[in-house]
């Protein structure tokens, strides 16, 4: 079964649905290569995954073990590289909207970062820095 559907618009344009939901997303090739940047480029994408699935992950963990993170944000840069393009890292700044975590909540919220599926899935060459704020 697929995930998701891919469409090429033209103009350096995509339209990827998701096929369980029917979301959309539309992408632009960035203004540094080639595009209009009128939307989320492909690495944009991968970068916005990478911080949504280490939320995801750290809000699962936070539940399970009875604290909340609500409202926690991530502000992810992409540094590119070039021959060949691609992303050489991510950085992700997340801040918490409360200060009062325990030593052992702030432990379960920095393994989560490390071990979200996104982040077990790049390339040990890619640099992942991570800066937690609480």
């Amino acid at each position: 079964m697929e995930t998701v559907r891919t469409v090429y618009l033209g103009g350096l344009r995509t339209k990827a649905t998701h096929v369980q939901s029917n979301n959309t997303i539309h992408t632009d090739a960035p203004l540094d290569n080639h595009g209009k940047g009128e939307a989320f480029s492909p690495t944009d994408l991968f970068a916005a995954s990478f911080g949504s699935c280490m939320l995801t992950i750290m809000g699962i963990s936070a539940n399970a073990h009875g604290f909340s993170i609500d409202g926690a944000t991530a502000k992810i840069n992409k540094i590119m590289g070039s021959n060949p393009r691609r992303i050489v890292e991510i950085v992700v700044e997340l801040t918490f909207p409360q200060n009062s975590y325990s030593a052992k909540e702030k432990k379960i919220i920095e393994l989560c970062a490390k071990e979200c599926p996104v982040a077990n899935s790049l390339h040990p060459d890619l640099k992942q820095t991570v800066i937690f704020n609480y």
